[in-house]
């Protein structure tokens, strides 16, 4: 029986039940069963009344205080006090712990292939499964454990993200928002085509950029063009009589938003006009009775002031008619001049209106008028100005037909080195190889020995059994060594987690003879006795096993092809032997020695 002196749980221990009975690959027996979680005991420990716990069950039940036996009372063998279940009254298991532990195991994932003992499987498989299903921490989407990190970084609509501009943190949900609000985001000016603008120095961009398109000055008048920058004051020029029109109907009809908004003004304007009416008539008559008297005079200056008064009426009756009142009669020349005479120290509030009005109108041509004749001076400049550049532009197009044949010239010769680049490439590629081969060869002469005895040095034993027992590497050969300069050539074959019989329990190392240069004057079949060693790094107690060829074996016929089938110690030694602390490894590294009998040689 194991000793009664507890030990102190491990690190395992404290957080895990027992193991699941669905990885067992044999028929599972209640003996490794734990009495308290059913599971197949990890870490046994046992009780006083002869029971057994995963040590997690046993510390977990005791941790509220002394418990009684839930198996005795089940089996009808409760006995006080053996059958209380308290801290110190349960020591490990270690026979059935290792029991246990050789137990042959199996994943249960789906996909997975690993097999193995319950032991490797707590060791190195356990949690560790690429096939074992587990949810997002984010998104909770059950997925593999390989995928886990792909779908962590590619997939999972909950993933973290950092700005590749301003590197802040967002969601991916939130990727299209955070585009639109990034600071740093890279715009392109719609002006100068400049790129990779941060959003948030755009602003200041475009009020500088000279190429930028804006609207025109005169966009609330109607004027609908975008213009660059640098170029508003050429189109403001260009368009001066157009944006001038626009402006003027925009005062038109502001003039007349105004007049509906005042309909009183209106009313008192026709009431103004029918009484210019009567007043018209009146004057037509008196006129007529002049007429009637003496001949008409009709000067020049009178004329014109007729003509004046004219339009002054003319006016006059269109606000009338607006207005609603009767129509005013079409007056004669004779009546103009008389009025021009007669009523020009009656004057009205509607007529100096319209007088007013009129004269504004005058002005506006006059001044349109003067713009044109400047618009005729600047079309004349511009196009001597056009002329010239008309000059320079063809002198440009010389100078870059010239620079395109130049850059073709120059790609041409661009294209000439590159290929030669390309070759010296492959060139360069080739050398590498047999560089590498060189030096590889160079090693391998550096470790090889003319004396049939080689000692073979493995570091990172370690990681490599680990490779063996995950079947990535499962056997490694050594470099060749022969038994004299021209003499036979072989090499060592090691399996460290076993191979045949030994798979799992031993370590196994075989010897291989290898095809060489001088075959042809060798003795064959090859009849050396070999004698093999797992070297005992105090100098104590070394692993030896040594055998004398079977000459029928084709193992030992000269070589046809690189090397012939290994032949050697699948039971070279045990594994448990180079568990825990031994002399065999030091530094994560051993050593195998082979010699050769040279004996007839």
């Amino acid at each position: 029986m194991a000793t009664q002196e507890p030990s102190p749980p491990s690190s395992m221990e404290s957080n895990k039940p027992g193991f699941p009975k669905k990885i067992l690959a044999n028929k599972l027996e209640d003996k490794h069963l734990c009495n308290c979680c059913h599971n197949i005991l990890r870490r046994p420990f046992q009780a006083q009344c002869g029971h057994r716990f995963c040590s997690y069950c046993f510390n977990r039940t005791v941790s509220n205080g002394p418990q009684k036996c839930n198996a005795c009372i089940k089996e009808d063998i409760f006995e006080e006090p053996t059958s209380i279940l308290k801290q110190g009254c349960a020591f490990p298991d270690n026979a059935a712990r290792r029991e246990v532990e050789t137990l042959a195991a199996l994943c249960v994932h789906e996909g997975c292939t690993w097999k193995g003992s319950i032991k490797e499987y707590e060791l190195s498989h356990e949690g560790k499964c690429e096939f074992m299903i587990i949810p997002c921490p984010s998104c909770k989407e059950r997925l593999r454990f390989n995928e886990q990190e792909r779908h962590s970084e590619r997939e999972c609509p909950e993933r973290t993200l950092n700005c590749k501009y301003c590197k802040e943190p967002f969601h991916f949900k939130n990727i299209k928002a955070h585009d639109e609000i990034c600071p740093k985001y890279p715009m392109i000016c719609e002006g100068c085509a400049k790129k990779k603008i941060p959003r948030e120095k755009y602003v200041d961009h475009i009020k500088f950029c000279s190429k930028f398109r804006t609207p025109c000055r005169y966009h609330v008048v109607g004027c609908d063009m975008l213009v660059e920058k640098e170029k508003i004051h050429e189109h403001e020029r260009a368009c001066a009589h157009e944006h001038l029109n626009l402006l003027l109907h925009f005062i038109m009809g502001m003039k007349l938003s105004l007049e509906g908004m005042q309909p009183q003004s209106f009313e008192l304007a026709g009431y103004k006009a029918h009484e210019l009416h009567q007043s018209l008539r009146e004057l037509e008559a008196r006129v007529n009775q002049l007429n009637a008297m003496s001949a008409p005079i009709v000067r020049p200056s009178v004329q014109g002031a007729s003509s004046s008064s004219a339009s002054s009426s003319a006016g006059a009756s269109g606000s009338s008619a607006a207005a609603g009142a009767p129509p005013l009669p079409t007056p004669t020349l004779n009546t103009l001049n008389t009025l021009n005479t007669s009523f020009t120290p009656l004057p009205s509030s509607v007529g100096a209106a319209l007088e007013l009005q009129l004269h504004s109108e005058k002005t506006k041509v006059a001044e349109l008028g003067r713009r044109c004749q400047e618009l005729e001076v600047k079309s004349g400049t511009f196009q001597d100005v056009v002329c010239v550049l008309n000059r320079e532009v063809e002198r440009f197009a010389t100078t870059i037909e010239a620079s395109n044949r130049q850059h073709r010239l120059d790609q041409d010769k661009i294209e000439a080195l590159s290929n030669k680049v390309r070759q010296l490439e492959r060139t360069v590629g080739v050398k590498d190889l047999t560089v590498a081969e060189l030096e590889g060869r160079l090693r391998e002469m550096a470790a090889t020995t003319f004396d049939g005895v080689f000692i073979w040095r493995i570091s990172d034993f370690t990681k490599k059994r680990q490779d063996a027992i995950a079947g990535r590497a499962p056997a490694m050969f050594s470099p060749a060594f022969y038994t004299s300069k021209y003499g036979y050539k072989m090499c060592l074959r090691i399996y460290l987690n076993g191979d045949g019989t030994g798979r799992g329990s031993h370590l196994s190392l075989f010897f291989v003879v290898m095809r060489g240069q001088s075959d042809a004057l060798l003795k064959w079949p090859f009849n050396q006795k070999v004698t093999l060693m797992l070297l005992d790094q105090s100098n104590r107690e070394h692993i030896i096993d040594a055998f004398r060829p079977d000459v029928t074996s084709s193992s030992f016929q000269r070589p046809v092809s690189e090397m012939n089938i290994a032949s050697g110690c699948p039971l070279f030694c045990p594994l448990s032997k180079l568990e825990g602390k031994n002399t065999y490894i030091r530094d994560d590294t051993i050593f195998i020695k082979a010699i050769v009998d040279l004996t007839g040689l």
